[in-house]
């Protein structure tokens, strides 16, 4: 029997790093993935005689449910209600949470099974990197293959339970968008090719250092790795985002500071402009996160995380 409302809760992700974008070997992209217990998006809907959307991101899931009804076949005769979102190109990785939830908020209510790579093809999602459709359906950690010749949705190489004692410190910039939509595709197009000596080493870091450190609990290896890969990546998007590593300088001042008392696994999450740097332990994070605010002076804000360990839930009502 189905249900007459449904709600679906998930949270951001952290977007670590690709892990090849010269693509000579036939697949490009592959990526590192974190979900993380901050952020919520939480999506309710019920049977309606007409369609209607409210709350934040109203227009927007508007057209995503639209879109649904017509490829489901189903009539649209919902309520949709986004009572909170990820907020919108912080590099949290808002537009898929948000797709995604309303699809199985959707399939729910008419009785249609989970498929979350269909609705993430119907909903054009996941175009570069995979890991927001795949935190979606299990949290933790994973890292996934990267787009081949016929790839619909990037293959998942690893799922990881992330240690529950290790913590994120975020730094977020709300005076600034992340790279994003017409812009963000141009940008890739105009980037130069990334040196396959650089991908090799991306990828050696991913496969040696930080899934490793991440199945091991070791804190260093993860670290280092990420911060690895984030120096290289910075690099090589630097000319999309101002110039510098970071599309916030003041969130790459404050993580340059963080770096300085002795951080590690510090970067910036796809686009930013939120940046993080991981602590092994809730007493470092806090070490971290207070130095992060005395340096920013109210510029930044600055939060503390934990992995988040499932995929979104779904209830019905």
């Amino acid at each position: 029997m189905s249900a007459d409302g449904v709600r679906v809760c998930t949270t951001a992700r952290l977007h670590l790093g690709f892990l090849d974008l010269a693509g000579d070997l036939g697949r490009k992209f592959g990526s590192i993935g974190l979900a993380i217990d901050g952020f919520p998006t939480e999506v309710r809907m019920r049977r309606a005689a007409q369609f209607a959307s409210r709350g934040v991101e109203s227009e927007r899931a508007a057209q995503l449910v639209r879109r649904l009804a017509d490829v489901l076949k189903r009539p649209p005769d919902v309520a949709v209600e986004i009572a909170a979102a990820i907020p919108a190109h912080a590099g949290l990785g808002s537009g898929t949470q948000l797709a995604l939830a309303l699809a199985a908020a959707f399939r729910r209510l008419n009785d249609l099974p989970p498929n979350t790579a269909a609705d993430t093809a119907i909903l054009e999602r996941g175009a570069r990197s995979g890991v927001g459709v795949a935190l979606f359906e299990s949290g933790g950690f994973v890292l996934d293959a990267g787009r081949g010749p016929a790839t619909i949705v990037p293959p998942i190489l690893a799922r990881l339970a992330f240690p529950p004692a290790w913590r994120v410190v975020l730094l977020l910039d709300a005076n600034l968008a992340g790279v994003h939509g017409a812009v963000e595709r141009a940008a890739f197009a105009a980037l130069p090719p990334l040196a396959s000596s650089a991908a090799a080493e991306l990828c050696r870091r991913a496969l040696m250092q930080i899934a490793p450190g991440v199945a091991e609990a070791d804190f260093r290896a993860f670290g280092e790795g990420v911060s690895a890969i984030q120096r290289i990546l910075g690099d090589h998007f630097a000319p999309a985002q101002g110039g510098g590593r970071f599309t916030s300088p003041r969130v790459g001042a404050v993580l340059s500071r963080l770096e300085a008392a002795g951080a590690i696994g510090v970067g910036q999450s796809s686009w930013g402009p939120t940046g993080f740097a991981f602590a092994a332990d809730p007493d470092e994070a806090g070490r971290l996160a207070a130095l992060a605010r005395s340096e920013a002076v109210g510029e930044i804000d600055v939060q503390i995380h934990s992995a988040r360990p499932r995929g979104a839930d779904v209830v019905s009502l």
